[in-house]
């Protein structure tokens, strides 16, 4: 897929390295000042550099970064695009899969700082967890975390990928692993891609069906969180359980 020509025109414009990066001081190249200095001293350009590796003619790698990050673009908007947003702002597919694979693994470390289980104590547990990973998403996720008597983390569970609605997120699916794994209990997340944080009348009822669902069951929903960008919602909180 080609750039469109409205990128390569602001492209060309955003150009101020002439000269190749291998070229430069090599205290002023990415990957050695990364080196010599550490990667907290990089700008967010240098960084995005370093993950694009190499320009293209007449244009840095720095460049490319440069240009992705104008006109008020932040790494959060840059992580929510896909490989084909990334190659209609003129980086390179190698490239744009690259930039996506290291926003994953930001969204994932969180989850992996321990090799134990997490244990929640609270809806902010929760969040500190699964707000980095489905913040940045263009599409809603339902999740169902599966938990022990302690609180403990069995296994995460993604139940559906699309609109929240109340014949996508059934009862069975979400259940159905609790019973296999003698969960204790169980935590609903899923997110909000418009950033409104604030529980639907949807996300109420599809609720209000779990909840009883669980009672009969003999498993207990602890909370359903609403990720929302940066913000989230319990409804444990508001008393919506």
């Amino acid at each position: 897929m080609k750039s469109s020509p409205g990128a390569d025109r602001t492209l060309r414009e955003a150009v101020v390295y002439r000269t190749r990066i291998k070229d430069w001081p090599e205290s002023d190249r990415p990957r050695e000042k990364l080196e010599l200095k550490g990667a907290d001293l990089l700008s967010e350009a240098e960084l995005l550099a370093i993950l694009i590796r190499t320009g293209k003619k007449g244009t840095t790698a720095l460049d490319l970064a440069k240009h992705l990050l104008a006109n008020g673009r932040s790494l959060r908007d840059i992580a929510r695009m896909s490989v084909e947003d990334l190659v209609t702002e003129g980086i390179g597919r190698a490239r744009a899969t690259s930039i996506i694979a290291a926003c994953e693994l930001s969204r994932r470390l969180p989850a992996s700082g321990n090799k134990e289980k997490p244990v929640f104590h609270s809806p902010e547990d929760v969040a500190n967890i699964y707000v980095p990973k489905l913040r940045d998403l263009k599409h809603e996720e339902f999740w169902v975390l599966l938990l022990t008597s302690a609180n403990r983390l069995i296994v995460d569970i993604k139940i559906t990928s699309g609109t929240l609605n109340a014949s996508l997120v059934h009862p069975r699916e979400c259940f159905q692993d609790a019973l296999k794994q003698s969960a204790a209990t169980v935590i609903f997340v899923h997110n909000h891609p418009s950033g409104n944080p604030e529980p639907s009348q949807e996300d109420v009822s599809i609720t209000k069906q779990l909840v009883e669902s669980g009672k009969i069951l003999g498993i207990p929903v602890h909370d359903h969180i609403i990720v929302a960008g940066d913000s989230f919602t319990s409804f444990a909180d508001r008393g919506l359980l």
